[in-house]
């Protein structure tokens, strides 16, 4: 494949920016305050090729629950995850939370890193073994393969890059035919060349010179330079980490959340019709109108619950809602998206967009819940 994809997830200071950096020899952590506090508190990238000589590159997300947003704008567009469980503490409640995520975006390929092997005895860590084999058991991650490790002394390091390696090599590629669709998750500038945005490219391909769309305001601007893996690219294609320096825009006209396509493909919208589910584990129902956080890509929007065939939703069951935006975004049909509860704030579900641009719906209408059961 053109280039591998992984996301970390885990709960906070389970290693999972140490691991990166014994894996990459890149530290991820590069804001002043993440180096003080010792938290990863932003995105961070790190390229790097496997044994085999596979391109990859490592999407680094925070832990603290505070930062689950970010968390949510790295795991979109990710090929599998190094699920980090430290040795020391096991299951926490972030951890629960990131697998609740991935579970929601279908990500069912990847490693369980139980980390921080050199801080326990050998007797120690076969309970947390155990612990963690019981806890996997219900999760997407059930059959994955599961390695101790020590990313201090580089104990189990080799043999997590070939598991890496073999799972690899499960994975199935993005489409290189289509439209292109890259969601922007760091935009900044560089000394003579402008505007710069970085993303996962979901599909499609991105030439230098072409003309691309940025949504949701609908600006048009044009493709200067091309970098993946920190080289330039005449073409850069789905799977790939890409930076695209942009012609025709200043960095305060873009925002993470804010997506590049293909012109004319794609229509901002204010509604979306889907097929929503509750986590079986969640701590509260859904009733109708209920206000929710939607995520899907880098993007992070308000919106209210409109339940199309009942008045409340309870944990574990699925039904068709209508989501009203409180502001426009772009989506696509088949888009994984995860909803999290307005306040408190915690991860409560997800789904699939069956209608990306959809017309109010009455709710109770037979029709209307026929057509979304054929979409």
């Amino acid at each position: 494949m053109q280039q591998l994809i992984i996301g970390t997830a885990g709960h906070i200071d389970h290693g999972k920016t140490t691991l990166v950096k014994r894996l990459t020899g890149i530290e991820t952590d590069r804001l002043k305050e993440e180096k003080q506090r010792g938290i990863s508190i932003e995105l961070g990238f790190a390229p790097f090729n496997l044994p085999s000589g596979q391109k990859a590159a490592i999407v680094d997300v925070p832990g603290h629950e505070r930062f689950i947003r970010h968390m949510l704008a790295g795991a979109f567009g990710i090929d599998m995850v190094l699920f980090t469980i430290a040795a020391d503490e096991s299951v926490m409640p972030q951890t629960r939370e990131h697998m609740d995520i991935i579970e929601m975006l279908g990500v069912d390929k990847g490693v369980v890193v139980i980390t921080k092997k050199d801080m326990v005895d050998e007797e120690w860590l076969m309970l947390v073994e155990e612990e963690i084999s019981e806890y996997l058991e219900k999760t997407i991650l059930k059959a994955a393969p599961v390695m101790a490790v020590s990313a201090v002394t580089g104990e189990g390091i080799p043999e997590l890059l070939q598991i890496i390696e073999e799972t690899a090599a499960k994975v199935v590629e993005k489409p290189v035919l289509g439209h292109a669709r890259l969601p922007i998750d760091r935009v900044f500038s560089i000394a003579g060349f402008g505007t710069v945005v970085t993303g996962t490219l979901w599909s499609g391909q991105i030439k230098v010179g072409d003309s691309l769309e940025l949504m949701p305001v609908q600006k048009t601007v044009k493709v200067r330079t091309l970098q993946v893996h920190n080289e330039k690219v005449g073409t850069a294609y789905a799977g790939q980490r890409v930076a695209v320096n942009l012609q025709g825009i200043e960095v305060n006209d873009i925002k993470r959340g804010y997506l590049l396509a293909e012109s004319g493909y794609l229509t901002p919208s204010y509604r979306v019709d889907t097929k929503l589910r509750l986590l079986e584990d969640s701590s509260r129902s859904l009733k109708n109108w209920n206000r929710i956080r939607f995520h899907l890509g880098t993007d992070e929007t308000m919106g209210r619950v409109v339940l199309l065939d009942r008045d409340q939703l309870t944990p574990g069951e699925e039904a068709f809602a209508q989501i009203v935006m409180e502001r426009p975004i772009v989506a696509y049909k088949g888009d994984s998206f995860v909803i999290r509860y307005y306040s408190p704030v915690d991860t409560i579900g997800g789904g699939t967009i069956l209608d990306p641009n959809a017309p109010r719906q009455k709710r109770f209408n037979e029709e209307v819940l026929n057509d979304l059961a054929v979409k």
